[in-house]
């Protein structure tokens, strides 16, 4: 990322002055953001030891990391790619993601060893990748986020000042009203949309700020505002914030209070950015003038480029072991290895004691406002099964009830059947959009699948039946169909039982394989295994034995 003028035109001046302007207010975001609890933060010993693919044998992904962030300090976890920054910050946060290595160490709060439970109380977690749902309006992102996080003996109108607070402190007072964004619908630039995570999490007051290179896919200019917020609000309100961040421009970098520098899962360096540049000169590697100190840092500790492989590796040795052998890094440990008995301090809990049914409810009426606002999640659907109706009930047109149209009844009742499921795969993409949201705020201990579930069940139903209602309307007179009444509700009832079942599976694969072009491909490869083997276009008596024995159970159609 290149040096510019962080007050240079990016993604709109205005949208820059509003924030600039904020940013010199002071954020008065009220008593409720000011941290008091958490006086430090610090880790000793941390290392993950993992198994390798190719080899089986253990490898270390993370050695022997020592660290400490005082409160209103901001830390910068840097390195190339490969180096750690990730898998310290997961772990640190006590993500499940890194729980699958062999993880050491001790992470305290205020000195006292803490646990998973303690952290997700007094923290929250801001992910690399912007997990939100597009149609939803800016006010109403964060509205949700504070309904979901927010102790329920919080008033209504506390919650909506608490929401205002932050979104106007961000520089967002002009966007809130609008969408997010989705693939057909234009809505706020990646600035905005990265402010908005961040207000996202700030809502439930956290006392400590993990976040996951926030400034991705920013241009400088605006990842210098995004981060000049956090720091402001860090200092102002005493929060400890930790952020992994790849290549700052030069005033970004300033930015920050303390500097961990990572390659190859070890230590380079670790201290107050003000003394990097006396740190890398008394080891003969200073920082040369008018360069970016983050990109010639970077460059020093990459060994996956260089002239010479042996050349660069010696070269990363030694900048390693200067910093464990030199008195700072003996001061660091010291520091952060300092445990006082007893239980962990500052976890006083403030996220939602809410039941499940409570956050249902919630999860109900934002997956409402979705359904009848994105045309992709049942609009396109709706509209698909309309002209597949049309088609249908136009080919078997008024059939009559003579031995001829045995047969194109059969043929019909398959198809509408059969396509109804088969075209359930459009449901994929909104499903995936919802699944992750879904593990963002898990993972921020906000709610479990049963809320999930049940809320998205509820949404769901009252539309497949009205898609099966409307379907039959017109396919089962147009068909010429036995018109009674019963015979009607009937084929209503067992379409709607099929989509029902299809909409089974594609949540199913989604939740397994959450990539859209795989989903969609297992999903219709399943439904097209189902028509095969269903009894129809191949009799089960002439069925191969395979075929027969394995998969003889219930299917969509």
């Amino acid at each position: 990322m290149s040096d510019q003028d962080p007050t240079g035109l990016s993604e709109g001046s205005t949208d820059m002055a509003d924030l600039t302007r904020d940013v010199e207010k002071g954020h008065e975001l009220g008593r409720h953001l000011t941290n008091t609890l958490v006086e430090s933060f610090s880790w000793a010993d941390v290392g993950i030891t993992v198994k390798d693919r190719k080899s089986g044998q253990p490898l270390k992904i993370l050695d022997s990391n020592y660290g400490c962030v005082r409160a209103g300090n901001v830390l910068a976890l840097m390195g190339p790619s490969g180096s750690g920054k990730t898998t310290l910050l997961n772990t640190l946060a006590h993500r499940t993601s890194t729980m699958k290595g062999d993880i050491k160490g001790k992470i305290m709060i205020n000195g006292r060893v803490t646990n998973r439970q303690a952290i997700r109380k007094v923290s929250s977690y801001v992910e690399q990748e912007d997990a939100m749902i597009g149609i939803l309006t800016l006010h109403e992102t964060v509205d949700f986020a504070a309904r979901l996080a927010l102790p329920t003996n919080l008033s209504k109108r506390e919650r909506l000042a608490r929401v205002d607070e932050l979104i106007e402190s961000f520089g967002l007072q002009r966007q809130k009203n609008n969408i997010v964004g989705t693939p057909l619908r234009k809505g706020l630039s990646g600035g905005q949309k990265r402010r908005l995570s961040v207000a996202s999490q700030l809502v439930t007051s956290p006392r400590i700020l993990f976040l996951d290179e926030p400034t991705s896919g920013l241009d400088s200019a605006a990842s210098y505002e995004v981060m000049n917020y956090i720091k402001q609000v860090a200092k102002e309100h005493r929060l400890v914030c930790i952020t992994s961040i790849h290549q700052p421009s030069t005033t970004t970098f300033e930015l920050f209070d303390q500097l961990m520098l990572l390659s190859g899962g070890r230590t380079c360096y670790f201290g107050p950015v003000s003394d990097v540049h006396g740190y890398f000169e008394r080891i003969q590697r200073p920082i040369p003038l008018h360069i970016n100190p983050a990109e010639f840092l970077l460059e020093l500790v990459n060994s996956d480029f260089g002239n010479s492989s042996h050349r660069t590796q010696d070269e990363l040795s030694y900048i390693q072991s200067s910093w464990s052998s030199c008195q700072e890094c003996k001061s660091a440990i010291e520091e952060c290895s300092f445990t006082s008995p007893g239980e962990p301090s500052g976890t006083t809990p403030h996220h939602s004691n809410q039941n499940v049914l409570a956050i249902s409810w919630i999860l109900l009426h934002r997956n409402f406002i979705k359904s009848y606002r994105d045309i992709i999640a049942y609009g396109t659907r709706v509209a698909m099964y309309f002209g597949l109706a049309i088609m249908m009930g136009t080919v078997w047109l008024r059939l009559s009830y003579d031995q001829e149209s045995i047969q194109p009844f059969i043929n019909a009742i398959f198809f509408g059947g059969a396509f109804m499921s088969f075209m359930a795969v459009a449901y994929v993409p909104s499903i995936i959009e919802d699944l992750h949201t879904f593990r963002k705020e898990r993972a921020n201990g906000l709610y479990g699948p049963l809320p999930f579930t049940i809320a998205n069940a509820l949404v769901g139903i009252p539309w497949l039946f009205l898609i099966s209602l409307l379907f039959s309307i017109i396919t089962y007179w147009l068909g010429h169909f036995r018109p009674t009444a019963g015979g009607f509700w009937m084929w209503v009832l067992w379409l709607f039982l099929d989509l029902l079942a299809a909409e089974g599976l594609v949540v199913l694969v989604s939740s397994i394989f959450p990539i859209f072009v795989v989903s969609l491909a297992i999903t219709a490869f399943a439904n097209g295994l189902w028509m095969c083997v269903g009894g129809f276009l191949v009799p089960l008596g002439t069925l191969n034995v395979f075929w027969k024995c394995k998969l003889q159970m219930p299917r969509p159609i």
